[in-house]
């Protein structure tokens, strides 16, 4: 099977938002267009890896980023102090500036990107060969407990909210970046955060549960009417991070219909959990194989989390995505397979979700 005839990717996560805002985000079309060399997405590096669209996610960052991290990530075991939690008056503003990026970019685009609210447009843009991007909020901090931005938000184009990151929301509790650790790292949510799985649920608007802690998680899974989704996780018993999924926390998934998409971060793909860019696609493979023995073929995908990760040096980039396609294929994945884990699990979950 050549490359061409491998199906293209759908992708659960990307932090290409806050690159741009964190750069030039006055010149974000252009930039996004042209193509830069510099962190992992472009439109140019979209086309070359077979990106076709995504969740763009809007991450307000800590004072200190997290990328600026305080524990040594090669050592054989760390914990990474969490942040302070983050107001809304705090947060809202870069969430305002990444979410205008992301209309900047599909209106200064001439047609290369599109905002989509439905599957269906999705769809219509993949058909277009126009990128489909589905607006994602990476924690809650922007949205007020009377969830008035909730609906402004939602009228902008947000279709999937995770209720944190790692730090403490007015909704709930992430896990630590913490190795090796369980999940189980804290209280569940909190009476806000159920309520805003119901008002999620009431908007149909995808909750994203890869950051939460596992209490967090089961309380989702009680409250929610819709499929559980991890947007960017990966198996737990291949690598003992907290950020990754129990076989438990998968069934779940799998039950309810839902989704889990493989991270690219090697921390949470190396067994070691080191942050080592010498990891091979093998390992992206061993998680894939692991999560469909737990899941099935119908409740995995691809969730990248570029521009938000140091990924397998042999990725690199978006463009990088051709080379696992590749490897995926030659693994023994048949093109129902590929196809399910490329492109159409996610299409299938989201359509649920959405209510279409």
């Amino acid at each position: 099977m050549s490359l061409s005839d491998l199906p293209s990717i759908f992708d659960g996560h990307n932090d290409l938002l806050l690159r741009l805002h964190q750069g030039e985000p006055e010149d974000a079309a252009r930039l996004f267009v042209n193509g830069r060399k510099a962190g992992h997405l472009d439109l140019p590096r979209m086309r070359e890896g077979g990106f076709a669209g995504g969740l763009f996610a809007v991450f307000v960052p800590s004072p200190t980023h997290r990328r600026e991290r305080k524990t040594d990530v090669q050592a054989s075991a760390y914990d990474e102090p969490l942040p302070p939690a983050m107001s809304q008056a705090e947060a809202l503003p870069a969430a305002l500036s990444m979410t205008a990026i992301l209309h900047r970019i599909e209106r200064e685009s001439a047609g290369a990107l599109r905002i989509c609210r439905s599957v269906a447009d999705i769809r219509a843009a993949m058909a277009a060969d126009v990128i489909a991007a589905v607006l994602h909020f990476e924690g809650a901090e922007p949205i007020d407990t009377d969830f008035h931005a909730l609906d402004v938000f939602h009228a902008a184009g947000l279709r999937s909210l995770g209720p944190v990151w790692s730090r403490p929301t007015a909704y709930g509790h992430g896990v630590p970046f913490r190795y090796p650790a369980s999940p189980d790292t804290g209280a569940g949510l909190t009476s806000h955060g159920k309520a805003l799985v119901r008002a999620c649920n009431d908007r149909r608007i995808a909750l994203d549960l890869s950051h939460l802690n596992e209490r967090g998680f089961w309380d989702v899974a009680r409250l929610s009417d819709a499929p559980l989704i991890a947007s960017h996780s990966n198996a737990h018993a291949i690598c003992a991070h907290s950020r990754n999924l129990t076989d438990d926390q998968m069934r779940a998934i799998r039950d309810s219909g839902g989704i889990a998409g493989l991270n690219f971060a090697v921390c949470f793909l190396r067994p070691d959990g080191r942050d080592i860019a010498a990891t091979g696609v093998d390992t992206m493979l061993a998680h894939l194989d692991h999560m469909l023995d737990i899941m099935g073929p119908e409740h995995v995908g691809i969730g990248s989390d570029f521009d938000g990760a140091l990924v397998p040096e042999a990725i690199g980039d978006g463009a990088g995505l051709a080379v696992l396609r590749r490897a995926m294929a030659d693994h023994g994945y048949d093109a129902l397979m590929l196809a399910r884990l490329c492109r159409d699990n996610w299409l299938r979950t989201l359509e649920a979700t959405w209510g279409e």
